[in-house]
Order: structure tokens, then sequence, then C-alpha cells
């Protein structure tokens, strides 16, 4: 049964079109559990109406002609309580009603499941059979199962229907996919997909510019697979039976068979680009296998995947030229990565939509540093339908509109031309200083991962550097970079900002931060080997790394050394140990080194509560207010199924903030935050009122919240913070606060639709 979910699910989510994937749906279904007839039910958006879609047994007339609310029949009922309902002789049933058209009279057992995504009923699968006899236990387990796995494919197969419809012209509205805003702004551009190369179901839909040269390098690839298949055989002589090597044999006739090459060559010849040919004839050559009764030739539904994913390769390996990006390209992706994105040239990228990742991920802090727009999360994207079509990106809203008619166009060019004239206004504020009205400076640092920050970073008036993330020059090779490939960059950062302060983190990787060639593999990364807890495992990278920073910073004394991921007082001993025999070592060779500062980053409850202790073993404390909250809260912060409980605001959040902010000054040390909330212009004003004493933001909100700080008094900013801690929803905090920046006159920086 496990093995027939998935399969099921696999067809489903594959399927081109809405009809295509409930067709395929009840034909399985049916064919599973042996029953005289499966339907399915789907709501109407907007409405508590069912309307018959697809069904198998029942008269095919009645597809979109049956339509019920959840008030009315069996079907309504399963709706209505979001619960399975299982009759042995439906007809006698209080809720029963008959449609004629269906044909259904003859039929007395029922079973219906809800089919429920995101909390939303989106419809309801039902059998039926003509024996008085309810279903049994495992039918039950079944169908709700299945119900729960195809949701999701269903969402996103209907999507993958209305764009189909939209590029035919058959949809007079605007396709808004829904995510998380990850980076704010808006744009409006052209989509280019993203994919993990290895993956046949993540190549995107995308046409041949050459038809000829598209067929040729196809079949290179396959004399490729054909050469390669040829030599493991040749090494697997002696190892395996001569029985056993009947399987290339197997191989080398799919290779040759019509259906497989003949049928990705029928789809070139109609204009598709080699890869999107080859992943449709493999998902259909690989589904006739898999409707087939005999057991042993359903399992080369498997062999014909291998070979397809292993001429993929060989397609893309070729060197054939990447397309260029063009201008105004939105990059969209099932998982985009920072290298994904940082391979797109700053001039071309004007904004990036993932379907994983939340505001919190690496590729969203990016994307804010990088002054673009980001949608994350949207779970439903039908990537590979994506390509090349124009969209709308609206970080503001977590949304994405797909082929945007004139009005929607219209609307969002109006706002991003605000956006372009709030900049502008802004960058007068580069030159004068982050004071309150009363009289309180706040220095404002920025959040960097990149050399190509420091001009803008500059041009926005930074003090300097609050956070320079030093993994991305890790996760750009295939190897750990030596303590003389490290010196440059941060040499350079440190001369760019030369004499204002440059905080350099030590290695941060682990959780969401994994390198290609030191693989972590955990159940529960986020509370594994991560971090500092890495470093100091293995003392080699924390000296190597130290010490280039340490070298990088000779005769500039303007360095800061941070140590994330701290959970105890004994990690912080233990890495200031290190850290001084780093900087001896290099006294004993002669290099003349000042002592750096010493930083320790809170971001794990137990630090909230240590706060007074570690800041009396270092010069200053720094909030990373991102894995923070995601550990207060309990909350993944790349999971989209849950994104939407990661509350900055939350008054938990608020309280531990506090907590940490008291405790660094009973110590007599500074606290800064460096976290996503520094640049978030209603939490900065909590953020001024708790009583920190810096900040440091990505370059694009650098302005924004200086001129927060600039409009509103400490004492203020103090009586707000004590009336959100009187609050206990964080949406109501984010109410209060919206209404405290449109009140000073700071209306532009509420998100639209507040304004």
């Amino acid at each position: 049964m496990l093995k027939t979910l998935q399969r099921i699910v696999e067809e489903v989510g594959s399927a081109a079109s809405m009809s295509d994937a409930l067709a395929i749906l009840v034909a399985n279904i049916r064919t599973a559990l042996k029953v005289n007839v499966c339907s399915v039910y789907l709501v109407m958006p907007g409405s508590e109406h069912l309307v018959l879609m697809a069904t198998e047994g029942l008269n095919a007339t009645a597809v979109g002609k049956v339509r019920l609310s959840f008030e009315e029949g069996l079907v309504g009922l399963v709706a209505q309580r979001a619960e399975p309902v299982n009759l042995d002789d439906a007809p006698q049933h209080a809720r029963y009603r008959y449609f004629p058209e269906t044909g259904e009279q003859r039929y007395h057992a029922f079973l219906g499941v809800p089919i429920i995504h995101q909390r939303r009923v989106l419809g309801v699968l039902v059998v039926q059979k003509r024996a008085r006899r309810g279903f049994g236990e495992s039918a039950v387990a079944f169908l709700s199962t299945l119900a729960v796995q195809v949701a999701v494919a269903i969402r996103q197969a209907e999507l993958s229907g209305e764009i189909q419809r939209l590029l035919r012209g058959e949809l007079p509205t605007d396709l808004i996919i829904r995510g998380l805003g990850g980076s704010p702004g808006v744009a409006i551009g052209t989509a280019r997909v993203v994919y993990a190369q290895a993956d046949l179901e993540k190549v995107p839909d995308r046409s041949a510019d050459d038809i000829e040269e598209e067929i040729a390098a196809f079949e290179h690839a396959v004399e490729d697979v054909r050469e390669e298949l040829a030599q493991i055989r040749q090494r697997m002589v002696r190892a395996l039976p001569a029985e056993e090597q009947t399987l290339f044999d197997a191989y080398a006739m799919m290779l040759d068979s019509d259906h497989l090459i003949g049928g990705t060559v029928q789809r070139i010849e109609e204009g598709a680009w080699a890869p999107t040919a080859l992943r449709d004839t493999v998902r259909k050559y690989a589904r006739t296998f898999e409707e087939m009764d005999d057991a042993y030739l359903r399992e080369r539904a498997a062999d014909i995947r291998d070979l397809g994913r292993r001429i993929l390769s060989q397609l893309l390996a070729q060197e054939r030229g990447e397309t260029p990006y063009r201008e105004n390209t939105v990059l969209i992706g099932d998982d985009v990565s920072a290298s994904q994105l940082a391979e797109v040239p700053p001039e071309c990228l004007i904004g990036v939509v993932s379907a994983r990742g939340s505001s919190s991920s690496h590729v969203a802090i990016l994307a804010r540093a990088l002054g673009i727009p980001a949608v994350m999360g949207a779970e439903n994207l039908p990537v590979g339908r994506l390509d090349g079509r124009e969209v709308i990106v609206d970080g503001y809203g977590g949304r994405l509109f797909v082929q945007p008619g004139r009005q929607v166009r219209r609307e969002f060019t109006r706002l991003a031309r605000e956006e372009r004239e709030l900049a502008r206004d802004l960058s007068g504020l580069a030159s004068k200083p982050a004071i309150t009205l009363d009289g309180v400076t706040l220095p404002i640092y920025v959040n960097s991962g990149l050399l190509a920050d420091v001009e803008p970073a500059l041009k926005s008036g930074a003090e300097g550097v609050g956070l320079y993330r030093t993994e991305f020059p890790y996760m750009v090779r295939d190897r750990f970079p030596s303590e003389e490939e490290q010196i440059p960059t941060y040499r350079q950062m440190l001369q760019a900002f030369h004499p204002r302060p440059v905080t350099l983190r030590t290695l941060d990787i682990g959780g969401d931060k994994p390198l290609a060639y030191f693989p972590v593999r955990e159940d529960n990364p986020f509370l594994g080997w991560r971090g500092i807890r890495i470093t100091l495992d293995h003392p080699e990278l924390f000296l190597t790394q130290t010490r280039a920073m340490l070298r990088a910073s000779d005769g500039l004394d303007n360095l800061r050394i941070l140590f994330p991921m701290i959970s105890n007082v004994a990690e912080v001993d233990e890495a200031n140990e290190l850290l001084t025999r780093a900087r001896d070592e290099l006294l004993e060779e002669g290099a003349s080194i000042g002592v750096p500062q010493r930083g320790v980053m809170i971001e794990v409850p137990s630090a909230v509560y240590l706060a007074e202790a570690l800041a009396r073993r270092v010069d200053y404390l720094s909030v990373g207010t991102n894995d923070l909250v995601q550990y207060l809260l309990a909350v993944d912060r790349n999971n989209t199924r849950v994104a939407s409980l990661y509350h900055p605001l939350h008054p938990a959040v608020l309280q531990a903030l506090q907590q940490a902010c008291e405790g660094a000054h009973r110590a007599g040390k500074p606290i800064y935050v460096c976290g996503e909330m520094a640049g978030d212009p209603a939490a900065v004003i909590l953020l001024l009122g708790m009583g920190y004493d810096a900040l440091s933001v990505s370059v694009a909100g650098l302005t924004r919240v200086k001129w927060v700080i600039r409009s509103f008094t400490r004492v203020r900013a103090r009586a707000l913070f004590e009336e959100a801690l009187r609050l206990e929803d964080p949406l109501h905090v984010r109410e209060l606060l919206d209404d405290a920046l449109i009140e000073a006159g700071l209306g532009g920086l509420v998100r639209p639709g507040k304004r």
C-alpha cells in the first residue's frame, strides 16, 4: 500500500493540469481499493459549495454539473465536519441526497474523506460499493492518508492548470501565488527558473532555441550514457553472476527503445528544450510500466527514471552555454540557494521567489542585503511552468503575480515608483547621525557577507560593520580556505571601514548553512552540531580563521570578533583561550597584533539567562534575533508549514530581549542587535525603548532605520515598549507600532495596505 500511495501522489503531482490530476487520482484509487465508484468533489474558491470534478463509476456526464453546499448531502457533511464519514447503507442516512444524473442509486456503502490543505477544506474524496457493508479500517486509513498527501499536489496541479489557461487567454484575472514576505519591495520582471540539475522532476518548461542543436545534444548524451553503462558492465563482469548482468542488457534495450529515444526527439521537434522533452517522455514511459499488472515489469519504471537521470546529467554536462541572464530577472526555484542568487549579475537581478524557506532563511537575508524583494515559502509554486513568464514580486504581502493584467501592473508600477522616491528622499540622511529627538545616539552598523556591500554601506552612512558573515567565502569553495586565502577578504573589509569597527563572526556553519565538502547530516540540525560547537571541536578551523582575522587587522586595530551559537560560559572560556593562543602564536612569529574586542552572540535561550555572566567574559554582546526567535517559539524559520507562527514581536521574544539587555548593562557592557529585527522599523522603536546600545542592519534598510531613530525620543519609545509588553498578541503589537510610525509621519515605512 505504501508503494501504491507514493505512486499515486507522484503521478498526481506531475500532472500537466488539474483535470489530468483528478482523472489519475480517481482511476488509481478505484483500482487500489477495488471499489465500484471513486469520485472527487472540489470546493469552489471563495465559497462553501462543492462540484463533482472527476469520477470513475458514476455517469461521466455528471462531472461539472453536480453541485451542492456544505449543508447538502453526505459529501457536504464530510466537508462540513472536516472528517471521514463511513456508512453501510448511504441512502438510509438523513443527509443522503440523490442526484439522478449520477446513476448512483445502485451503490450503498459510502466512504468520504476531506482533502484539507493549510486548515482549508479543498474537497472530498468518495468511494462507493454496491454491497451494504461499510469500508474496513484499512480502506479508511488508506483514503485518509492519501487525501493528506495529495492536498498539496492538487493545489499545485490547480495552479499549473491556471497558468496554462492564462497562457491560452482563458483566464481574465491575474494568477496570485501566496507565500511569505522575505524581503520588502516590489519588482516587475521575467521569471528565470533555477533547479537542482540532478533532479529530472525539477527541470522547468523551456522552449528550444535551435531544434536541430537540441536533438544533436540529446543524441550525444544518449551515446555517452551507452558508453558509461558498457564501462560499468565491464567492471562488474567478475563481481556479478551472468544472470545478474542481464540488467545491463535491459538498460541497453531501453536506450534503443523508440518510446524513450524517439518520444524525446518527437517532443523536441514539437519545440521543447531537450531536458524538458526528456522529462516528459520519462514520466510517460515510466507511468506505462507502473500501470502493468506484472510486478517485475512495474519495477522497470525505476530503471527508466534512472536512465533519464543519467541522460540528463550528460545533457547538462555538455558545453552548450547557459542562456545569459536578462535585465529584470526574477529568480524562481523550489529551494533557491544563496550561491544561486550570487551567480546572477547584480545589475540583472530584481527579485527572488522560493517555494521553500522563510523570511529568516539565508537567501532572504541576502535578498535584503541586496535590496531586492523576495517571496519565500510559496510551497504550491508550480516552478516548472514559470520560466520566461512575466511576474510581479510583492515582497511586502508575500505574493507572486503571474502574467499580471494591466490594472495590477499599473498599481505595482506606482508602488515601485514610490519606493524609489522614498529611497531617494532618505538618501539625504546618510551623512546625518542617528540621534533621537531627545539627544540619544544609537550607532547603526551594517550586516554584510559580501565585499560588494562595502561601497553601498559607506554611501548609506554605516558607522561600521556589526556583523560580517564569514560563511560565504567558505560556501563558494570546494574546500576549506587556507589562512592565506582568507586574509585578503578580511583585510579589504577592515581597510574599507577603517577606523570604524568591523565585526567578523567566526565560522557559523551547520543548520541551514551546510558546506558541500563538509556535510553534517543530522535529524535535527538546528539543535545539533553547528556554529561554535563545530569550530571548538575542530580547533584547527578556529585557529586558522582567527589567525587570518588577526593578521588582516595588523596596523588597523578596528577588528571585533564575534562567537556564534554560544549556550554556556565554558564555550566562551574555550573560545577566548583559543583566540589568545592564535594571537600569542603570531606575536612569537614577529607580528604586531593588538587585542581585538570580543563578543558573544545571544541567539540561544540559555544565553538570555546567562547574559550577565557572558558579558563579564567579553567586551560586548550581540543579539541574533533570527535564531533566538525560532528557538524561543520552537518554530523552524525555514519550515513554511509553521512559518506563520514565527513572530519576532511575540511577547515572549520581547521579554527575552529586555532580559538580555538588562543582563549586559548590569555587567557594564554594551549590547547590540544584529538580527533582522534591527531592520524592521516597527521593532526598532521597541529596541530603542529597551535601551539597546546599537543596531546592525542590511544596507538596504540602513537609512530607514536612521529615519525611525531621528523621529522618536527614547522616552516615547520606552512608553511604547511598556505598552507593547501589556499586549498578548504579536499582531496587536504590530498594529500598535505601525500606528506609532504613521503618527510620527513615517507612514512610508509601514507595509502597503496599512498606509
